[in-house]
């Protein structure tokens, strides 16, 4: 009972910064859901085409949101020693960092566009996915825009504005996609297409509605009065470069994996794509969640390592530990309690709810590695360490998930369901590492904390 007594707070406090954080991103994954059931009613060629195109997009995407998050702890130690000049500092030149890295990977995705009927996928999904991911990729610059506000915020230790204005855009973005996929009220029927016109402008009202908070209130206004040219500087892009381009890379590879599993299962024919999409879609919802909970550790633990607390550092990222295997342990029973009904809020096919329902067997055994490593990884960017756990995570995402997934589900002929074994080990791979790491780090800056302070009462004395 002492032991819990003396992670309450810690508990408190990083519930109090991560749940904003979770709302933000359970909007998120709704309208992903919402885009996936509206899709799903069109038939099942429509929502494999939905999965085909986000599966590319999304990882264009998420190297761009991974590289944006390397403000945040940078941000998080300046401002917990109230040096909000080099915090205003950072945030100006994140803004010029995340326009190039946004402008050449929207240039990337979208000439591998033309390349999209050479990938194993029917002559039909591709036509409906490639002006989809095409409308898509339009909203990648204001999407990053937002984001760039949001990652500040965040190292400021403020998460709720962020999910105000995207649960705001989120409710437009489901209202939009009624209007234009189905042609409600006078608006065209535009089927697949709607559903991208409809996230498009979301993402557009997104960075003007951050905008206009940050004029309207002094305290934050002040960053950008702050702003001026010599203020671009190659030292401070530098700095968000070491931080933020591991994590990119990271969260990279770890989409590759992912959409290479979504590949080789529509190898297998539209209908296991589509319980591919269905199964993701549950698995996405968990760990955006989880990843509220991660944003959630980088702030803590950036927070207390910045002042020096290596001890409450390290209670910070346990009490997360904690709080993810309750969490995610009830989620995952009621995964596999409710595995034949789930499916069907996405398709009315048969089949593709048959194969739906021994994914999410999958998904429920994966969900605690994945939850370990997801937040094991926002305690190591807390401390600015990234490089280690990019290289511990090509080595599970690639090495193991995706050579695994491919024996298992083709060699053993095991289908979807073998894919998706990979995971499990690749994402247990992942997790045992970088706790392992941040464990062994953590140790270090503790000791020496102890020998600074050692030192600092024998010389007063």
């Amino acid at each position: 009972m002492d032991h819990f007594k003396t992670y309450l707070p810690f508990y408190k406090r990083n519930l109090s910064v991560a749940i904003p954080v979770m709302l933000s991103q359970i909007g998120q994954v709704v309208v992903q859901m919402a885009d996936t059931m509206m899709v799903g009613r069109l038939g099942a060629d429509e929502l494999a085409s939905v999965s085909y195109a986000g599966a590319i997009f999304n990882v264009g995407l998420l190297f761009c949101m991974g590289t944006a998050m390397g403000v945040t702890p940078l941000v998080g130690k300046n401002i917990s020693c109230g040096r909000h000049k080099v915090s205003a500092n950072l945030f100006q030149n994140s803004f010029l960092f995340n326009m190039i890295f946004g402008i050449a990977v929207g240039i990337l995705l979208y000439v591998l566009s033309f390349f999209m009927g050479n990938m194993g996928q029917t002559e039909r999904v591709v036509e409906l996915a490639v002006p989809y991911f095409r409308i898509m990729v339009a909203s990648l610059i204001p999407l990053l825009i937002f984001i760039t506000f949001k990652q500040f915020m965040e190292g400021l230790g403020d998460t709720k504005k962020a999910m105000i204005i995207t649960i705001g855009a989120n409710v437009l973005n489901i209202g939009l996609n009624y209007l234009l996929i189905y042609g409600k009220f006078g608006f065209p029927e535009m089927g697949v297409q709607g559903a991208a016109y409809a996230t498009l402008i979301s993402r557009m009202l997104m960075p003007i509605a951050f905008i206009a908070v940050f004029l309207n209130r002094v305290s934050l206004r002040r960053y950008f009065l702050f702003f001026c040219k010599k203020n671009f500087s190659k030292e401070s892009f530098k700095e968000l470069t070491k931080t933020g381009l591991p994590i990119g890379t990271q969260i990279f590879v770890e989409q590759i994996a992912f959409s290479f599993t979504a590949i080789m299962v529509g190898w297998l024919g539209a209908a296991s794509l589509a319980s591919h999409q269905v199964a993701m879609n549950i698995s996405f919802m968990v760990f955006m969640i989880l990843s509220g909970l991660s944003a959630a550790t980088t702030i803590r633990v950036s927070h207390q390592f910045g002042r020096g607390a290596m001890q409450d550092m390290r209670k910070a990222a346990h009490a997360s530990y904690h709080l993810t295997i309750f969490s995610v342990s009830i989620i995952a029973v009621l995964i596999v309690i409710f595995r034949f009904q789930i499916p069907y809020l996405f398709t009315p096919d048969p089949e593709v709810g048959r194969v739906s329902a021994k994914l999410l067997l999958i998904v429920a055994i994966y969900l605690i590695p994945d939850s370990l490593q997801v937040v094991s990884l926002g305690a190591l960017r807390g401390i600015s360490d990234v490089k280690k756990p990019m290289i511990y995570a090509t080595f599970a995402y690639l090495g193991l998930n995706i050579p695994i997934g491919y024996l298992c589900g083709f060699v053993f002929g095991l289908g979807a369901p073998g894919i998706w074994l990979g995971f499990v080990c690749g994402l247990g791979m992942a997790a045992i590492s970088f706790i392992y790491r941040f464990e062994k780090k953590s140790k270090i800056y503790i000791e020496e904390n102890k020998s600074q302070t050692i030192d600092a009462r024998s010389l007063s004395a």
